[in-house]
């Protein structure tokens, strides 16, 4: 496994081949990788983490652009579509990720399975286009280690996150350019 990201023009070519799929929209592959690179920055603004989950996988926006750079953390795509998991497989091999693994499940069974013991937390939970917002975040946060991180996608506009319901989940809210970062703190 070589330590440096893959070629951009593969990483391109692998995401306009997702694109033509249908697992994401029209807009120009580069700017959804630009965005795929605000969760990268995020994530380097902590501590570097040992694991990584990206929920809803689809493509693999953000998670091949995340798990490209973070080749030192084991990095979990997770998508309940066969399609898409079978394309993330092949996608994975291309771009010579060896440190990432493909799931084929529903993110509410693996957050009960994290939740039993039986299968590992995350330090970061990534997430882009996945569900309606609180969704998201509850269940995102029902993967998450102490003293780790969320990273979703953040519309231009608007206020989604309520308070009580950061309360509610233990987590602090931090902004970023594009993302919203949610840190649950360590414990004590």
């Amino acid at each position: 496994m070589s330590d440096q990201p893959t070629d951009e023009a593969v990483l391109l070519e692998t995401l306009r081949d997702a694109q033509r799929l249908g697992f994401f929209g029209a807009a120009p592959i580069e700017q959804a990788m630009a965005h795929a690179r605000q969760f990268v920055d995020a994530i380097a603004a902590g501590p570097l983490p040992g694991r990584v989950v990206d929920i809803g996988s689809g493509g693999g926006l953000p998670g091949l652009v995340v798990a490209d750079v973070l080749r030192s953390s084991v990095v979990e795509l997770i998508d309940r579509r066969e399609k898409r998991t079978d394309f993330l497989e092949r996608a994975v091999r291309r771009l010579g990720l060896s440190h990432v693994r493909v799931r084929c499940a529903d993110v509410a069974q693996v957050a009960r399975d994290v939740e039993r013991g039986v299968a590992p937390a995350a330090d970061v939970v990534t997430a882009r286009g996945f569900g309606p917002p609180e969704a998201t975040l509850r269940l995102a946060s029902r993967l998450l280690n102490a003293g780790g991180r969320i990273v979703i996608s953040e519309p231009p506009t608007g206020e989604r996150w309520a308070p009580e319901l950061l309360d509610e989940l233990g987590l602090l809210l931090e902004r970023a350019p594009g993302v919203a970062v949610f840190v649950r703190p360590p414990a004590r």
